[in-house]
């Protein structure tokens, strides 16, 4: 896997990577930046979110559950001092579907963060990484 990243302006930069899509990052305005996009730990814990989202959805459906929708909600805490790696990761994921177990549930999130993704078994390394659900049945 290959990354390029280019400076934009002072802090702003754009990255490409193999899949050849583009995303900005930027710094916040007291460090000289302009917020003109997200920071670099931001885009890390996206990509971790992103990566068990895609785990989980996968693992669900070959169940045959019926989503309807799948979200995750990340907070993290950073130690105080530099460097700042993250120190707490909490996952929260909702998923929205008909009929949709704990157990399926459980068992998905559990292969995602011990076997499939990479980027949440890397950060467990450093920091400790929780998770909790909830489940929406919707309406009709």
């Amino acid at each position: 896997m290959k990354v390029s990243l280019k400076q934009i302006d002072g802090l702003a930069m754009a990255a490409v990577a193999d899949s050849n899509h583009w995303i900005t990052m930027d710094g916040p305005e007291n460090f000289g930046g302009r917020t003109a996009g997200p920071r670099p730990m931001e885009v890390l814990l996206m990509g971790m979110a992103g990566c068990t989202a895609m785990d989980v959805i996968s693992i669900l459906k070959k169940k045959r559950i019926k989503l309807q929708d799948v979200s995750v909600e990340v907070d993290a805490e950073q130690a105080p001092e530099h460097p700042k790696v993250f120190t707490k990761i909490r996952l929260h994921y909702i998923i929205t579907g008909k009929d949709v177990r704990a157990t399926d549930v459980e068992r998905a999130i559990e292969l995602s963060e011990t076997k499939y993704c990479s980027a949440t078994i890397m950060l467990k390394k450093s920091a400790d990484v929780t998770h909790d659900y909830k489940i929406i049945e919707p309406d009709q």
